[in-house]
């Protein structure tokens, strides 16, 4: 587990069981294959950013998205970006 207050840049991979918790934004320069929380404190503007984006659970202030079991997400090969919109989680290519 990883915890920082501010923004937080992963130069490798988040495997799975990893948690990843940021007051700020999350950059992940590589597979993002754990949990991620950004704006740990509240923040639903924070991003979280990969290269490869399969993420067990991604969390932005205090809005989550589980792809866990039979939702487990793939990457589709290009990087992406996580945000939030009208309290949901919104995933698309950067």
């Amino acid at each position: 587990k990883l915890e920082y207050n501010g923004d937080i840049l992963i130069i490798g991979d988040v495997n799975p069981g990893a948690e990843v918790v940021a007051s700020g934004n999350i950059i992940v320069m590589g597979a993002l294959r754990g949990l991620a929380w950004a704006g740990a404190l509240g923040d639903t503007n924070s991003v979280i950013v990969a290269l490869k984006m399969e993420p067990q659970q991604l969390r932005i202030g205090n809005i989550f998205a589980s792809f866990e079991g039979e939702e487990e997400r793939k990457s589709p090969g290009y990087p992406e970006k996580a945000y939030c919109v009208d309290n949901e989680i919104i995933i698309e290519r950067l």
